[in-house]
């Protein structure tokens, strides 16, 4: 089982993140596709992160009924702040079937140098990097054991954009999986 484990703080899970899950398992040969929620990614701010249960709970709605996606709490049980190798090394442990990858943003290639242990992933578990704005496919290509989803959609909506237009009360139902929207409304979340 080929699994891609797309890390995140999904703060809030929204149709860009959803679309790029399906692209990652329709697209290059992956089985599956983990959202591992992230409780805190030490190198962003923790401004307006709301509790991991309710982030882990919107992600669980959005992909509900969809066997190729799964939600992944692992991160929620585990020291803080959380390294992305640690919790690799944990899921090799418990699950040693799994053939993991790593999903993520060529946005993301950039500070990837900063992360605990890189050296280690970097030779060891391949990245599926989906396109971002800005970023070269000849920067990308410069990278160890990537596969580059170049031909992916350009997806340029981001949670921070999702949070600011709740904030300043735009309708964003069409931006949200429709019971992560209800969900929002009705807990009034990021108001």
């Amino acid at each position: 089982m080929k699994t891609g484990l797309y890390f995140g703080s999904f703060n809030p899970v929204h149709i860009g993140h959803m679309a790029i899950a399906n692209y990652m398992v329709e697209f290059t040969g992956l089985d599956e596709v983990w959202f591992v929620i992230s409780p805190h990614n030490p190198l962003k701010k923790k401004e307006s992160l709301l509790a991991d249960h309710f982030r882990l709970d919107m992600v669980e709605m959005a992909i509900a009924g969809d066997e190729r996606l799964r939600c992944c709490d692992i991160e929620l049980h585990m020291p803080r702040p959380s390294y992305t190798v640690d919790t690799l090394t944990y899921l090799r442990e418990r699950y040693p079937r799994n053939e993991l990858a790593l999903i993520m943003g060529a946005d993301g290639l950039s500070t990837f140098h900063k992360w605990k242990n890189y050296e280690l992933i970097e030779k060891n578990v391949p990245r599926f990097v989906y396109p971002r704005a800005g970023i070269p496919a000849g920067e990308v290509k410069k990278h160890k054991n990537i596969f580059y989803a170049e031909d992916a959609p350009l997806i340029q909506l981001s949670s921070s954009w999702i949070r600011e237009g709740i904030k300043r009360k735009h309708d964003l139902r069409h931006f949200l999986p429709g019971p992560v929207h209800e969900y929002i409304k009705t807990m009034q979340f990021y108001r």
